[in-house]
């Protein structure tokens, strides 16, 4: 398999382990978790709001830049203390961002799918279903965010470890196949050389 192969199937494999292990700390640490990132997310956009109405203030200057800036940093600020104060809506609209990046996940898996069976491979279907499935379960994320917060996020992570261990079965899949079309012509060269 070429370098490049190999280096693809790597990062899909991190990506994929990534996304499964994000998925346990979410099932297991539902509340924790989301408290965790809307404190960061707040406390980020407060900083930055912050240092740009400083940046404001201790420059000499005043171009339509600089007051641009201010006011950017003034939204941004009451946008990080929002987070802060009120971490429930953030929580309520996650469900939603997630589930819209994991329907576009399971639509590349689909493709993938595809893109076995014009390679020949017997599972495709399989894949083509696993795929199907993600696709299936980002909806339900997007169309019907639950009611209670932490179960939105033990969904999430349920719907995480599938994706990712789901990936990972589909990538050594393809990756299987791409190996063994490369053995046959491999072997394919050497009869002609001969």
């Amino acid at each position: 398999m070429s370098d490049f192969l190999k280096g693809l199937k790597a990062n899909y494999t991190i990506s994929a382990g990534l996304c499964t292990l994000l998925g346990l700390v979410l099932l297991i640490w539902p509340g924790t978790t989301m408290r965790i990132v809307c404190t960061l997310l707040g406390g980020m956009l407060l900083i930055y709001g912050l240092v740009q109405m400083v940046l404001y203030l201790i420059n000499k200057e005043r171009t339509m830049l600089s007051q641009g800036m201010m006011v950017f940093g003034i939204v941004l600020a009451v946008i990080g203390i929002w987070i802060l104060t009120s971490p429930e809506m953030i929580i309520m609209a996650v469900p939603v961002i997630v589930g819209v990046l994991i329907v576009i996940h399971g639509v590349h898996n689909v493709v993938q799918a595809i893109a076995l069976k014009k390679d020949s491979y017997d599972r495709w279907w399989l894949a083509f279903l696993f795929g199907a499935l993600t696709v299936v379960l980002g909806g339900i994320l997007v169309y019907n965010p639950f009611e209670v917060a932490e179960t939105v996020v033990r969904f999430i992570g349920i719907f995480l470890i599938y994706d990712g261990v789901s990936d990972i079965w589909i990538l050594s899949r393809v990756f299987k196949v791409k190996r063994d079309k490369e053995k046959i012509i491999d072997v394919d060269y050497v009869d002609v050389e001969e």
